[in-house]
């Protein structure tokens, strides 16, 4: 299985797969999100240590259903041959209704397939209220591409 675009990457292609990222972590589809990594791919997320797709869909399922009305943007900060790093935030609220804009950096190595080997994510959380929300689903596509502001 392929996941075009295939390293080595341009910044075009690189744009491409950060775009293809969040526009599936959107969909909040633990399956169809897993499907971009390596059968047996490696993962930080925060403190957590994952391995392979099964870990990683769990995973996943789980921050969904503790991560309600997740909206997510994601922009490209560098790449390399093989490799991305992105900067991202999400918003979404807990079950007692508190809303939390989640900041962080990804980095990204992908194999000869497109598919995604590891990923090493680190994200803080910052309290905010519904007034100060400033994502409200996926990004519509005459925005993609456009930087977000850091705070």
């Amino acid at each position: 299985m392929t996941r075009p675009p295939l390293p080595p990457f341009t910044e075009a292609d690189a744009r491409t797969k950060v775009q293809a990222a969040e526009d599936a972590w959107n969909t909040r589809d633990p399956h169809k999100v897993s499907l971009a990594y390596t059968p047996d791919s490696q993962w930080r997320n925060r403190d957590r240590f994952l391995t392979g797709r099964d870990q990683i869909r769990a995973f996943l399922t789980d921050k969904w259903q503790r991560e309600l009305d997740y909206a997510l943007r994601k922009e490209l900060w560098a790449f390399g041959e093989d490799r991305i790093a992105v900067r991202f935030q999400y918003e979404w609220h807990d079950d007692q209704g508190r809303w939390w804009r989640s900041y962080g950096n990804e980095l990204w190595e992908f194999d000869a397939q497109g598919l995604m080997r590891r990923r090493e994510a680190s994200i803080n959380d910052v309290s905010i209220t519904a007034d100060e929300r400033r994502i409200h689903g996926p990004r519509p596509p005459h925005e993609h591409g456009v930087p977000f502001p850091l705070a």
